[in-house]
């Protein structure tokens, strides 16, 4: 049986979650200041974080949601700072939607399950 490992637990919830080769990380915020380009570029960098210290990188993403408090506005910006992210010959499924998140400065929010 595989056992689940739970990475820097928090009061609700966890950075991450392993189990077996699966990498689940929690929704990424960037920091609330800046526009969306700004927060994005941040939640990407923390994302690279994530991955490297779990033992893999973005080149072994399975999945990623990305949740913009305004699609319609944001979209464009996200999408620039995200194409410039992604491997180009590594990309994940991927959704994205519109969500009123956790703190009103928030623009944008990422989730991600990557392969080790």
């Amino acid at each position: 049986m595989k056992t689940i490992e739970r990475v820097d637990p928090g009061e609700r919830f966890c950075r991450a979650v392993v189990h077996g080769d699966t990498i689940y990380l929690a929704g990424v915020t960037g920091s609330a200041a800046g526009d969306v380009r700004a927060q994005t570029r941040d939640a990407l960098a923390k994302i690279d974080h994530y991955l490297e210290k779990l033992g893999t990188d973005k080149s072994n993403l399975l999945t990623v949601q990305i949740w913009l408090k305004d699609i319609g506005r944001d979209f464009a910006g996200m999408n620039a700072e995200w194409s410039a992210w992604v491997p180009k010959d590594a990309k994940p499924a991927r959704a994205t939607c519109e969500a009123a998140l956790a703190s009103p400065d928030l623009l944008v929010e990422i989730i991600v399950i990557a392969a080790k």
